[in-house]
């Protein structure tokens, strides 16, 4: 028998009462724009029922915040019956909610196209209509991968649910007749297409294992609402093929004969980070304008989810002169707030050449550059090992930052050297960019100590006279600035304890006549030794100090890249000495 403990629940609620709690704590929340219909597991806007206005009555079932409570309010739905998580309200649910949020002008109901939906929804109509009220119905069918382009209304209804709900809710703000609500939210729809990938599946309330799994090296295309898995599932893609995934399953969807116009929804699904959105984003956004689209109105976030689900996707709604002001209206919910949109060409953000990084054969390569460049490389092949070494007692992120500062450095490197300037001059463009583009405490000391050797080497620089006891020199200052800067001390398991090993031992060389490229690399092995060493020291600053004595037994990371970076350049001086010889 197994005596491996169950694993716990992915999730804080309990499947039996989840859908309870959660709303109460919803509304607890949000009771300044909310309120329970008491009968039925619906909310509705405070301001509700007005009378002469349109309800829009949106819902289905949890799971899929902010959809479909969290749209609740003035400028969008009136009210939203909630079901059971991926389940349908049952239509008693559907019936008190809508009679709740009625006033008199009749009720558009809108949902996506789910068989549970639609006959629960529809039941809850045909009783309205047996005592008077009157109701429309529009479908939401923006999912392309679930349905052929010839049968649109065999479609299920993703996250294009949020555009034709917005549509709806202004016009109905506007003061619309019903006949006139339900056109535009059903000219929304028709102008609405969306695509999703999945990265990893999602986990029911009180469930301690996803629905389904992906491979990590997959992804799912065209992935559901409602746990399900992808239509197809491919080789797992980086920013730029995921997005380009995306748009390519879009682009022969959309409607034609617009002017190009657009409304752009990123749509996260749960347990994908903004940040990861904003990086598909910046591609998605060049392919629209490619292709000769306009987006007018982006937003990226979570509107439209699947409980813990990883994955997003791209819904775009091709506008016009009715449905323009309509997505612009301002509305106020709990999850989306609007003082009224601006709808003006955005053009795509311009990228730096990063082409610059790595020298093609035609480029004449200056001296910082080559040896700039030969640390880069060794800190590249080592990324990893410095991230987990960061990650034993801090976040992670030294060998991340590293690659970025030390990438950015032989590009300013190598743009000033062939703007004229000399090794200072270079060096002082070298630790303005590193400490610009890595950021953090690693980036403005390692800046501070590339702009700070190039200035020692300033008055040498130009006559060419640069030896080992001018290199020292020069080193010897940066060192100074960068214990003024840092305020770290010998033993406080730093950078530190490599660089200053690595300072006395060029001195050291210095002071015996010993040619650059042999001091340099006696430097580095001292400084390799030392990094090494910091194994059995605790940090006293930093993040790291909290969690010192987790630290125990690894090196400082600082303290390593530092010995990476001077070794390489001290292996590319004794090639070149070799070269010369």
């Amino acid at each position: 028998m197994s005596t491996t403990a169950p694993r716990p629940p992915r999730t804080l609620g309990r499947a039996e009462t989840f859908k309870r709690d959660w709303l109460d704590g919803f509304v607890g929340a949000y009771g300044r724009t909310v309120r329970k219909v008491s009968d039925a597991y619906g909310v509705i806007a405070r301001h509700a029922p007005e009378r002469g206005k349109v309800a829009v009555l949106i819902g289905g079932g949890c799971g899929h915040y902010p959809a479909f409570a969290g749209l609740v309010g003035r400028g969008l739905a009136t009210g939203a019956v909630v079901g059971d998580v991926f389940t349908s309200p049952s239509a008693e649910q559907v019936y008190r909610t809508a009679r709740a949020a009625e006033g008199g002008a009749g009720v558009l109901f809108s949902y996506g196209n789910y068989q549970g939906d639609v006959l629960h929804f529809g039941l809850a109509a045909r009783r309205l209509a047996a005592e008077g009220i009157e109701s429309r119905t529009v479908l939401v069918t923006d999912d392309v991968a679930s349905g052929p382009a010839d049968t649109p209304e065999r479609r299920r209804g993703v996250a294009g649910d949020f555009m034709v709900f917005k549509v709806a809710g202004a016009a109905a703000e506007r003061g619309d007749d019903l006949d006139t609500v339900a056109t535009l939210a059903e000219r929304a729809n028709a102008n609405t297409r969306t695509f999703g990938v999945a990265f990893d599946g999602c986990t029911l309330p009180g469930a301690s294992e996803p629905l389904f799994t992906v491979n990590p090296h997959e992804m799912e295309l065209g992935l559901g609402i409602h746990g399900e898995p992808g239509v197809r599932t491919v080789q797992r893609l980086d920013a730029v093929g995921v997005a380009d995934e995306l748009v390519n399953g879009l682009l022969p969807e959309l409607p034609t004969g617009g002017d190009g116009r657009v409304a752009v929804l990123l749509n996260g699904l749960g347990n994908t980070k903004y940040e990861d959105m904003f990086v598909l984003y910046k591609r998605v956004h060049e392919r629209l304008a490619a292709e000769g689209l306009n987006p007018l109105h982006t937003e990226v976030g979570e509107f439209v989810t699947s409980l813990d689900m990883a994955g997003v996707s791209l819904t775009v709604l091709a506008l016009d002169d009715d449905l323009a002001p309509l997505y612009a209206a301002p509305c106020d919910t709990p999850a989306y707030r609007s003082s009224g949109a601006m709808l003006e060409q955005v053009a795509p953000v311009s990228t730096v050449d990063e082409s610059l990084t790595r020298p093609d054969d035609a480029q004449t390569v200056g001296v910082v550059d080559r040896l700039l460049t030969a640390g880069m490389v060794r800190i590249e092949r080592n990324e990893d090992e410095l991230g987990r070494l960061d990650a034993v007692a801090a976040d992670g992120d030294h060998g991340l930052g590293m690659t970025r500062g030390i990438r950015a450095a032989v590009a300013a490197a190598r743009q000033a050297e062939s703007d004229g300037e000399n090794v200072s001059g270079a060096l002082l463009a070298a630790g303005t960019a590193f400490a610009d583009a890595a950021g953090g405490a690693s980036g403005a000391l390692y800046g501070v100590l590339l702009a700070e050797t190039g200035a020692g080497l300033g008055a040498v620089a130009e006559t060419g006279e640069i030896t080992t006891a001018t290199v020292a020199d020069a080193v010897d200052r940066a060192t100074t600035a960068f214990v003024e800067l840092g305020g770290a001390r010998p033993g406080d398991k730093t950078m530190l304890d490599a660089l200053e090993p690595f300072c006395a031992a060029l001195r050291e060389e210095a002071n015996t006549s010993t040619d650059l490229a042999q001091a340099w690399k006696t430097a580095a092995k001292r400084a390799t030794q030392a990094a090494a060493d910091t194994a059995d020291l605790a940090p006293t600053k930093g993040r790291a100090a909290r969690l010192a004595q987790r630290s125990k037994g690894y090196a400082d990371p600082g303290a390593t890249s530092f010995a990476l970076l001077v070794s390489a350049i001290g292996d590319e001086l004794e090639k070149e000495n070799r070269c010369a010889s």
